[in-house]
C-alpha cells in the first residue's frame, strides 16, 4: 500500500554519502544475491539479473535510505528474500527495479527493452501511485492498494515482490519516527501479515506478525521475548523428552519422520493472551510439534501411533487434510494429554505440505521445474483474487474496497457443504446469507430463507463447519439494508451496498425528474420543451455526463431545482424568467418506494396519513417532516429547499412513529401493553421505562406502523387495558 515519499523507510533521498563506501555495500548486497541465485539457477539467467543489478544501481546512484545506505541495498534485500524461496529470474528482475519508475528517470519502455513486458508489467504493478494526487493519505493507500491487486490479478508474482519489500521495510523500520513507525507497522497487521496468511506464505506472515508487534509494542514485545528465552531448564528438558518419545514411537511404528519441536513467537502469544483471556504462563505451558513425513496414509498412522502413546484431548483434531484451508494449507492437528500436565500440540503433515504451509504459493515456483501444474495454494490464490476482483468492479470508492478486503482477510473459516456434497470455506462468523452469495450473487440478492441440515433457518443464522446448506430464493425478494448488519464475507457485503446504491440512484432520478418538472412547470415550461442544445451545454458546462446525473444530484439536495430550471429556461442575455404564482404549484406525491432517497425526520417521525413537507439537504435528499413540526418555521426561512409533498393514494411499507403511555406502576404492566401492541399487528423497535413515582409510571415505545389508522388502532389497543392511564403519540 502507498504511503508518502517522506514516510516511507525505502523511499530514497538526494542526500550525497561516501560512494566508495556505497558502492562497496551494495557489492556485498549482490554477492549474498548471487550465492542464493547460483543454488538454483542457470549461468546465463544470473548474467540477466547482473544486468538488472547493473541499470537499478546507475539509476539509484546517489540516493540513500532514512539509515544511510545507498539505496540499490534495498531492492538487493527484496530479491534476496525472493531468491531464499527460489523464485525466478524475471521476479528477480523485477525485485530489483520494483523502484526505478517511481524514484528515477527510467522508464517503462527501457525496462521492458532490456528485460521483457513480463518484467516490465511486473515492476509497473508493484510502483505505488505516489505521484498522483488523493485528498488523503488513506485513500492514496486504498487506491494504491486497488492497482496492486489489478496487477496480481494478471500475475500472482506481484504479490510476492510486495510483501518482501514489506517484510525488508519492517526488518528495518528502526531509522523511522515513532509516529511512522506505529502506522506502518498496523497496516502490516492488518492488510499485509493477513494476506500472507491468505496465500498459504506462514514464515512471511510470522515474521510480519512479529515485526509488527514489536514496532507497535517494543515494550511488550520485549518482555515477551526475555520470557521465552529464559524458559526453565526443566521445561526445556522435558521438550526434548518428548520429541524423543515420538520420535521412538515412530520408528517402532516403521516410520520415517522429521520430529521438530515448535517455539511459539512473542506475537502469537501475545494473540493468544488476548483472545483466549490466558495469562503467560498458561500459554507457556504448552508443548508443540510438528512431524513430518513422505505421503498422505503414513500422516494418518502418524495420527494413531501418536494417540495410542498419549491420550488425546476430546474434540480438538482438525483434519485439513481431507479439507484444506482456503489459502491450501493441509496439516493434520490433534492435542494429547502430556506426561507432564501440560497439552502437547501435533502437526503432521507431508513434506510438500511443509513446504506450501511455509511458502504458500511461492511454493508453485519450485514445483515449476518438474511440472506447470499449479498446487491448490496457487489456484485458491486465484480463486479468491477473482472474486477480490468482482468486488472491486462494484465497491463505490477505493476506500470501501479496501474495507472489504480488510473483511474478507479473517484468519480462521468455516466449512459447510453445498446440497451436491460441495465444501465451501467461508470466513469465521459467516451467515446462511454470506452462504447464499458465496453460491452466487443472484442467490443471495433473492435469497429469502434457508435450510441448515434440513432444518429452516433465518438468513442471520451463523453456520458451524461440517452443516449442510440449502437456500430458499423468490424473485420477488431483494437486498435489504440491515442485511448489511449481519454478513461476514467481503463478497456479500458489496453486493448488497451495490444493489442498495443501483435502486438508491433509479429512486433519485425519478424524485429529481419529479421536482425539475414541478420547478419549470413553475416557469411555464416543461423539460420536453427545454432544446437539446440548451440542455446538453448546461449538462457539458457542469461537468453532467447524463441527463440521469443531474436528476439525481436534484434529488440528493446538490443543486436546487429552482436554479436548474431558471438556467435552463433563460435566454442568453435576458433576464431570469420570474416563476408563476404558488397556486400553480404542484404536490410531489410519495408512495415509500423513494427510500433511497427519502429520509423521514426523527424529530416528528411522519407517517402516512400527516400533512408534510420536505425540506433540500445536500447529501441527504429530501427530509419529509410533518408540517406540525416544531421545526418547521426554521426551514421555512430557506423556501427554496422546501419542497411541497403530499402522500399518495396508495402508500406502502412500515413507517416508525413513538407513543408515550402513561401505567400504573406494578409488575407486568410493560408485557401487557406489549402484547397489546403485538394484537394490533405493530412491531416494538424500542421501549424505555421512566417512573414518576410508586404509583405511575411512564412508557416510550418506538414501534413500526403502516399509517395513521394503523396507528389510531394501536393507540386504541393500549387504551382499553385497566392499567393505562393515557396515550399520546410523540
Amino acid at each position: 500500500m502507498a504511503v508518502a515519499a517522506r514516510d516511507n523507510p525505502d523511499h530514497p533521498s538526494d542526500v550525497p554519502g561516501d560512494y566508495e563506501t556505497g558502492s562497496a555495500l551494495a557489492l556485498a548486497a549482490y554477492g549474498k544475491l548471487e550465492d542464493e541465485l547460483a543454488a538454483y539457477l542457470d549461468e546465463d539467467q544470473v548474467d540477466r539479473i547482473h544486468r538488472a543489478f547493473e541499470l537499478g544501481d546507475e539509476a539509484h546512484v546517489g540516493q540513500t535510505r532514512k539509515s544511510g545506505e545507498p539505496y540499490i541495498t534495498h531492492p538487493l534485500a527484496v530479491a534476496t528474500i525472493l531468491a531464499e524461496m527460489r523464485l525466478d529470474e524475471q521476479t528477480i528482475c523485477a525485485a530489483i527495479l520494483h523502484d526505478v519508475l517511481e524514484d528515477t528517470d527510467i522508464s517503462r519502455e527501457t525496462i521492458s527493452r532490456e528485460f521483457g513486458e513480463t518484467v516490465a508489467d511486473l515492476v509497473d504493478g508493484v510502483t505505488k501511485l505516489d505521484k498522483l494526487h488523493f485528498r488523503d493519505r488513506q485513500e492514496a493507500a486504498a487506491e494504491s492498494f486497488r492497482k496492486m491487486l489489478l496487477a496480481m490479478a494478471r500475475d500472482l508474482r506481484v504479490i510476492l515482490i510486495k510483501l518482501a519489500d514489506r517484510l525488508h521495510n519492517m526488518r528495518t523500520i528502526g531509522s523511522m519516527s515513532g509516529d511512522s513507525r506505529r502506522r506502518i507497522a498496523r497496516e502490516t497487521l492488518e492488510v499485509y501479515a493477513p494476506i500472507a496468511q491468505r496465500l498459504g506464505m506462514n514464515h512471511v506472515k510470522a515474521e510480519l506478525q512479529d515485526l509488527g508487534f514489536k514496532a507497535m509494542n517494543p515494550f511488550r514485545h520485549a518482555v515477551l521475548t526475555k520470557r521465552i528465552a529464559s524458559q526453565p531448564v526443566v521445561r526445556r528438558e522435558a521438550m526434548a523428552k518428548l520429541e524423543a518419545q515420538i520420535a521412538q514411537k515412530l520408528t517402532n511404528e516403521g516410520l520415517s519422520a522429521r520430529v521438530m519441536g515448535r517455539v511459539k513467537s512473542p506475537f502469537s502469544i501475545y494473540s493468544k493472551m488476548r483472545s483466549e483471556h490466558k495469562t503467560l504462563e498458561q500459554v507457556l505451558d504448552v508443548f508443540g510439534f510438528r512431524v513430518v513425513v513422505q505421503n498422505v496414509m503414513q500422516c494418518y498412522h502418524v495420527l494413531g501411533a501418536v494417540h495410542a502413546l498419549y491420550k488425546p484431548f476430546d474434540a480438538r483434531f482438525r483434519d485439513f487434510i481431507a479439507i484444506p484451508k482456503a489459502n491450501g494449507y493441509q496439516s493434520l492437528h490433534t492435542v494429547l494429554f502430556g506426561p507432564y500436565g501440560a497439552p502437547v500440540e501435533i502437526q503432521i503433515r507431508t513434506e510438500e505440505m511443509d513446504l506450501i504451509a511455509e511458502r504458500g504459493i511461492a511454493a508453485h515456483w519450485v514445483y515449476k521445474h518438474g511440472g506447470d501444474a499449479p498446487n491448490s495454494a496457487q489456484s485458491r490464490a486465484h480463486t479468491w483474487i477473482s472474486n477480490l476482483l468482482e468486488s472491486q468492479q462494484v465497491a463505490g470508492s477505493s476506500l470501501e474496497f479496501l474495507d472489504n478486503v480488510k473483511v474478507d482477510l479473517f484468519p480462521d473459516e468455516v466449512y459447510v457443504f453445498t446440497p451436491k456434497g460441495d465444501i465451501l470455506a467461508l470466513p469465521r462468523n459467516s451467515t446462511v446469507l454470506d452462504f447464499a452469495y458465496a453460491v452466487h450473487t443472484d442467490v443471495g440478492n433473492h435469497a429469502v430463507t434457508g435450510y441448515v441440515d434440513k432444518k429452516n433457518a433465518p438468513l442471520h443464522s451463523k453456520l458451524a463447519s461440517g452443516q449442510k446448506i440449502e437456500i430458499v430464493t423468490a424473485k420477488s425478494s431483494m437486498p435489504k439494508a440491515d442485511w448489511l448488519e449481519f454478513v461476514a464475507t467481503s463478497k456479500a457485503r458489496t453486493a448488497i451496498r451495490h444493489h442498495l446504491k443501483r435502486l438508491q440512484h433509479e429512486d433519485a432520478v425519478e424524485l429529481g425528474h419529479r421536482m425539475l418538472d414541478r420547478a419549470l412547470g413553475a416557469l411555464d415550461a416543461s423539460l420536453d420543451r427545454i432544446p437539446h442544445k440548451r440542455l446538453d451545454k448546461y449538462l457539458d458546462e457542469n461537468r453532467f455526463r447524463r441527463l440521469e446525473e443531474l436528476l439525481a444530484d436534484i434529488a440528493l439536495g446538490n443543486r436546487m431545482p429552482q436554479q436548474v430550471a431558471q438556467q435552463l429556461t433563460a435566454q442568453k442575455g435576458a433576464p431570469m424568467p420570474e416563476p408563476l404564482a404558488p397556486s400553480r404549484l404542484d404536490l410531489i406525491t410519495i408512495s415509500g418506494h423513494e427510500r433511497g432517497v427519502l429520509t423521514f425526520a426523527n424529530c416528528c417521525l411522519p407517517i402516512p396519513g400527516d400533512e408534510i413537507m420536505g425540506f433540500l439537504s445536500a447529501g441527504k435528499g429530501v427530509v419529509v417532516h410533518r408540517e406540525e413540526c416544531r421545526n418547521v418555521p426554521e426551514l421555512r426561512k430557506s423556501p427554496e429547499r422546501c419542497v411541497p409533498m403530499a402522500w399518495d393514494r396508495e402508500v406502502t411499507g412500515d413507517y416508525h412513529a413513538a407513543l408515550r403511555v402513561d401505567v400504573e406502576n406494578k409488575p407486568g404492566v410493560l408485557a401487557q401493553v406489549a402484547s397489546a401492541i403485538a394484537e394490533a399487528e405493530s412491531n416494538i423497535d424500542h421501549v424505555e421505562y421512566r417512573e414518576r413515582d410508586l404509583r405511575v409510571a411512564v412508557l416510550h415505545f418506538d414501534i413500526e406502523v403502516q399509517g395513521r389508522r394503523h396507528l389510531a388502532k394501536v393507540m386504541r389497543r393500549v387504551r382499553r387495558l385497566n392499567v393505562v392511564h393515557g396515550v399520546r403519540r410523540l
